[in-house]
């Protein structure tokens, strides 16, 4: 499940990225994304790749990872992001709510880390 009023575009500095045509509602979920979950073994080869930016630590451990259909894998990263997603392990899916009301035009954003509030350096290098 996608809201309709999502579509991808240009994100200044970013490349692309998830924003609304319509406004959306503090706290509502926006998409629901199934997962295809990679093992250890195949998140080390996918790592050697440019889809390396694109998937996400998954389990329990955080030692497998899981590639996000919908357009979760393009949502970009803020450290004061406007929406935060969901993991769910058991259903291989990840859920995107909204944190704030969403503006028309505006562009979607999570905190790559997984949760709103933690500032941890990434891999790559941002503001």
């Amino acid at each position: 499940m996608k809201l309709s009023s999502l579509i991808i575009g240009n994100s200044p500095g970013k490349g692309r990225g998830v924003f609304t045509t319509k406004d959306i509602p503090a706290n509502a979920d926006i998409e629901v994304s199934p997962v295809i979950e990679l093992t250890a073994k195949e998140r080390k080869q996918i790592e050697e790749t440019k889809l390396y930016h694109y998937i996400f630590e998954w389990g329990k451990t955080k030692k497998k990872a899981a590639v996000a259909l919908g357009y979760v894998s393009m949502y970009n990263h803020s450290f004061e992001p406007n929406c935060e997603y969901e993991m769910d392990y058991d259903a291989q899916t990840m859920t995107v709510r909204t944190l704030r009301k969403i503006k028309k035009g505006e562009e979607l954003f999570f905190s790559y880390n997984g949760n709103p509030d933690d500032r941890t350096p990434l891999w790559f290098n941002t503001k």
